[in-house]
This record gives structure tokens, C-alpha cells and sequence, in this order.
């Protein structure tokens, strides 16, 4: 992959944004408390320096404001929206911290139900094959129990932090606790992996990025056997002409167009517009990635990673 200039995300609320945007007797109570924490930690508090402030000056006039607004609204609703909205803030907070946000580069979730080859896709993003240092850890069976983190190789060239999620069947959890305890809201981009079968709990989390304005992209994996079984398949019933060739072309047209048929159903059936999937297998794109010729065998890869990082541009640029 190219050098692509790096993404910035917006930053999240600040606290002090979140204080005085809500008005209510805890927003009150708590410039109160902050108040009284100043004036122990030996900051002056007296009259005469509070008008030489002009950042005091301006939360005191905030706060006559707000204590007029009092009177005119119901407490106890504006209060429990300044609870929820302080909340939200230190959530996004936190959960960029124990993720490892960092502004300037591109944060991708990689996401899905155990087993559909989350970790080797990220991997072969990376340019990487299982048993090279650092790649991301697969196997048989779920291997991802906590979040993990794996940086391209290049950062300079490649400002991209790839995350690969556990399997929501891992955890056994529903889908919108999934979605927030796995922390996905922060991220800039989400990408849904799925193998045999299109779930219910990757609709979820499309569902979620579509609320929250978060690009998301629906992938395929492991899909050289697909193929190769659609094609046996094929030969089973007849449908084949004897050339090998020809009858690979067949198999993988075959099978994009009914992995589409069936994603497009299960979307318009959970109210979402339709979407393209991308297919994909890791062989391929490692080839891609590390500059070999795939030959017949490309099929998404290279308009996954093209598509995926303009858009990321795109909204960089539109900011």
C-alpha cells in the first residue's frame, strides 16, 4: 500500500464542554465543588482576584446564567441528561486510553463472530503471515478473548492501527452490549467479517455503526474454498465445461453473486440499505499487499483496501 496522508479523529468532548452544556442544580452543585477544590489547593478565590481572571470572570457570569436558568426549567430531567452526558464523556475517555488511541492515525475494528478469520485478515493487511513476529494470533477455534492491537509495520508509510475484536459468540453477550463493551464507538472505521454465515450479530453492529455515522464495510473471508466447493458443487450437477479454467470463473462469479443475494436480503429485512461485500481470501491479499500477482485468484481485495482508505480520506478532508 501507498503512503495515505494521516486521519485525524475528532477529538472527544471535554469535560468542562459536557459541565456547560447542561444547566441543572448538579451542574451548580459540581462548579461548587470545583470551586472549593481550587481554593484548597491554594489558588486565590477573593473578589479582587476573580475579576483580574478573565477565565473566572466568564464562569462566574456562566454560572449567574445558569442559576437564572433554574428557574425556568425542570431540574430534575436537565440534571439526569448532565449525569448521562458526563458519563458518555468519560467513557470515550477511557476507553481510549485502554485501546491506545492516537490521534494522527487510523483506527480499524475488525469484527465478527469467532471463527470467521478476523486475525488472518488483519494479518495479511499487514503484509504478514501467522508465523512472522508480531502478527496477530490464529487458530481453529476463537483465539481473541480480549481486544488486541497490532500496528502496521510501517507507520510512516501506513498510518494504520488494526484491532482485531473477539467473536461475539466468544463472550456469549448481546449484541449492543457487545458493541459498547468492546469499545467500537471510538472507532474510524469498522470492518465486518463473516465466513459460512451472515449473522444477526453482525447486523447489530452494522446497525450501531449506522446510528453512530462510523464507516463500516461487510467482508467475506476464506474465499479460495468457498469456491473450490462451489465448483465441485457444480461439477456434482453437471454445470461444468471440463475446463478447469472456465469453470473457476464460473464458480466465483457464482459464488459473489449469491454471498451478495444473501446479504442484500438480511439487510433489507433488518431496515438497512443495501451494501456491497467485499470477498476476500488471505492468500490473496497477502500477495496483494506484498506487490506478488495474484493472477485469477483477486477478487476484492485490492477494491477493500482502496475503498476503505479513501473513504477515511475523504472525511479527513470534509472536516
Amino acid at each position: 500500500m501507498g503512503a495515505v496522508a494521516s486521519v485525524f479523529a475528532p477529538p472527544p468532548p471535554t469535560l468542562a464542554s459536557v459541565l456547560f452544556s447542561w444547566r441543572g442544580t448538579l451542574l451548580v452543585t459540581g462548579i461548587t465543588v470545583l470551586a472549593s477544590a481550587i481554593s484548597t489547593a491554594g489558588v486565590a478565590t477573593d473578589e479582587h482576584a476573580l475579576r483580574r481572571n478573565p477565565a473566572m470572570r466568564d464562569a462566574e457570569e456562566r454560572i449567574r446564567q445558569l442559576e437564572a436558568q433554574l428557574g425556568r426549567e425542570q431540574q430534575e430531567g436537565t440534571g439526569r441528561r448532565m449525569l448521562a452526558a458526563v458519563r458518555s464523556v468519560l467513557q470515550i475517555t477511557e476507553t481510549r486510553r485502554r485501546l491506545r488511541y492516537v490521534d494522527g492515525l487510523v483506527h480499524f475494528a475488525v469484527a465478527g463472530t469467532a471463527g470467521s478469520g478476523k486475525s488472518s485478515l488483519i494479518n495479511s493487511i499487514r503484509g504478514l503471515r501467522a508465523s512472522d513476529p508480531g502478527a496477530a494470533a490464529v487458530g481453529t477455534s476463537e483465539t481473541t478473548t480480549t481486544v488486541t492491537r497490532h500496528e502496521d509495520p510501517d507507520l510512516v508509510k501506513n498510518p494504520f492501527v488494526w484491532y482485531d475484536i473477539p467473536g461475539v459468540g466468544t463472550l456469549n453477550q448481546p449484541e449492543a452490549a457487545y458493541f459498547l463493551e468492546q469499545g467500537l464507538f471510538i472507532f474510524d472505521c469498522v470492518i465486518v467479517v463473516f465466513d459460512a454465515r451472515f449473522t444477526a450479530a453482525d447486523i447489530a453492529i452494522l446497525k450501531c455503526c449506522q446510528k453512530l455515522d462510523i464507516p463500516a464495510y461487510i467482508v467475506r473471508s476464506k474465499a479460495l474454498v468457498h469456491i473450490q466447493n462451489t465448483m465441485e458443487d457444480m461439477a456434482g450437477g453437471g454445470s461444468t465445461t471440463g475446463d478447469w479454467t472456465s469453470d473457476w470463473q464460473a464458480a466465483q462469479e457464482k459464488f459473489v453473486r449469491e454471498t451478495q443475494a444473501t446479504v442484500d436480503d438480511n439487510l433489507k429485512a433488518a431496515g438497512l440499505e443495501k451494501q456491497r461485500v467485499y470477498v476476500v481470501d488471505k492468500k490473496t491479499m497477502l500477495q496483494y499487499v506484498s506487490g506478488e500477482d495474484p493472477g485469477d485468484n483477486l477478487l476484492d481485495e485490492r477494491e477493500l483496501l482502496s475503498n476503505a482508505l479513501g473513504e477515511m480520506l475523504r472525511r479527513r478532508e470534509a472536516r
